[in-house]
């Protein structure tokens, strides 16, 4: 990846580019934005997007909502991502960039990563109350993703940055071990996040070790 991407950038829209405040919120629109695009829906927008994940970012900054963002600021915001959301590469022939979300997708893709061929010993998903009756009963499901989430410890914890929100109330404690003896596949993805597809697209109840509630520390039934 060339390092220097900012000398070589020029702003299409100097004259448009927020200032202090405004620029961090444009951050943030911005950050969420390519989340929803390069994780859900690049292709029913019509933007080309690889069977691995990647994006032109020339496609991206030629959407109008994009219209005061640049390579440097869409750079800063992958640098900047405490969660470690996107990846960036410049193409050697070509000279363009492309950017990719490192998990999360709903749309069918073949995003590379790491199969675990061994249990690690904290695989935890977290969710939220309202949320939970209905995991004790039919288990954790992937939804619309491809995969289920889980992290490798709390937000935080040895070095961990994904796989959960931090505002999460309940905690589900999976047996990776029991699980993989039934043939239930896990990978990390770049950013670290456990993924697995489950059985079906649910990991049901039968391998949650422990469930508990954040706040009070106590365990949940189920």
């Amino acid at each position: 990846m060339s390092a220097s991407y900012k000398n070589n950038s020029r702003s299409r829209a100097d004259a448009n580019q927020p200032s202090g405040d405004n620029q961090k919120k444009h951050m943030v629109r911005y950050s969420r934005a390519l989340s929803k695009i390069l994780r859900h829906s690049a292709q029913k927008q019509g933007i080309p997007i690889s069977s691995d994940g990647y994006v032109n970012l020339k496609h991206i900054l030629a959407i109008p909502s994009f219209k005061a963002a640049d390579l440097a600021m869409i750079q800063q915001i992958v640098d900047d991502n405490d969660k470690k959301r996107f990846h960036m590469y410049q193409h050697n022939k070509s000279g363009d960039w492309f950017i990719r979300a490192n998990q999360g997708h709903s749309m069918k893709l073949d995003i590379e990563m790491e199969e675990l061929t061994e249990p690690i010993d904290t695989v935890i998903h977290g969710t939220y109350r309202e949320k939970w009756q209905s995991i004790a009963t039919s288990g954790l499901s992937r939804m619309s993703r491809q995969h289920i989430h889980f992290a490798s410890g709390m937000p935080g914890e040895n070095g961990v940055i994904s796989g959960m929100r931090s505002s999460c109330q309940v905690i589900v404690f999976v047996d990776m071990e029991a699980a993989m003896k039934d043939g239930i596949k896990f990978f990390r993805s770049a950013n670290g996040v456990i993924l697995s597809d489950g059985l079906n697209g649910t990991i049901p109840p039968q391998y949650f070790k422990r469930v508990v509630d954040r706040r009070s520390g106590s365990e949940l039934e189920y």
